[in-house]
């Protein structure tokens, strides 16, 4: 990516820091600054959730354009310092995502393993054409189920386009114009990225009613987690240009959770 010079770097952190507490804060000013009722069911709240990160991520956008030194006010020139781009779109999406998916090489191995269990079942007694009609219908199925779940919306949806708007594309750059090395820059930004993760210890605190202990260890893991892949995440758009490369990796690695570290062999066992 071109480096612009031209902005302090106390300057860049206090931005970035303020974005990543406005992406935090913003989403509780309903109730505790706009003294709304609560919302009657779990979808009411999460599309206004949904709102509140919209216009967080838009209004990091606006405040980044104004601190960053940009010479050229052409669409295709701001849009790009923000890894908004039509080129090599197909680069942007396969590589990380084929990148993305040795990191769940055992996780995509036990599912494989589960796929030919369940042909094996069929009647067929491997990939038959039945086989292959019932793995198409419960594929329809999740995918039907998938689009109708407000859940799904936020975990492959809204979570990564918003959180990488942010945190990648407006932080990134000011941070780089800022002065800071590429380096510094992908420990940095997911350091700011698992900082904003900390009011989930409150939710889990308070509404799961798990102990203190029990919280912070769920939540240290979770910070650490995001620690990982924020840098991987920086990474893929600082080596690409471009915002979709952490986007498609963001929404795969939401599908797939934890990779899978190890299996026990009597679990294997029943599957061969």
């Amino acid at each position: 990516m071109e480096q612009e010079t031209g902005l302090s770097c106390p300057v860049a952190v206090i931005a970035c820091t303020a974005m990543a507490f406005f992406y935090v804060a913003i989403l509780y000013a309903p109730s505790f600054i706009l003294r709304l009722p609560p919302p009657p069911s779990v979808n009411e709240f999460m599309i206004r959730r949904f709102i509140c990160a919209a216009i967080s991520s838009i209004v990091s956008i606006l405040c980044c354009a104004l601190i960053l030194p940009i010479r050229s006010r052409e669409a295709s020139h701001i849009l790009g310092l923000y890894g908004i781009r039509l080129d090599h779109i197909w680069q942007a999406v396969v590589l990380p995502l084929s990148l993305t998916s040795l990191m769940y090489a055992g996780t995509l191995v036990l599912k494989s393993l589960v796929l030919v269990d369940i042909c094996k079942e069929s009647e067929g007694g491997g990939f038959s054409i039945d086989c292959t009609k019932r793995l198409l219908r419960n594929l329809t199925y999740l995918m039907s189920a998938t689009t109708s779940d407000v859940m799904a919306w936020r975990n492959y949806i809204v979570a990564p386009l918003t959180e990488e708007l942010v945190f990648r594309a407006c932080m990134i750059p000011l941070l780089l114009c800022g002065g800071f090395k590429i380096y510094s820059v992908i420990f940095l930004c997911p350091i700011l990225f698992s900082l904003a993760h900390l009011n989930h210890w409150m939710e889990i605190y308070t509404r799961h009613n798990y102990s203190f202990l029990k919280a912070s260890v769920v939540v240290g893991l979770q910070l650490g987690y995001t620690v990982v892949f924020g840098s991987y995440a920086s990474f893929l758009y600082i080596r690409t240009g471009h915002l979709l490369a952490p986007i498609v990796a963001h929404m795969f690695c939401n599908m797939m959770g934890l990779p899978v570290l190890f299996a026990r062999s009597k679990e294997i066992d029943n599957l061969i």
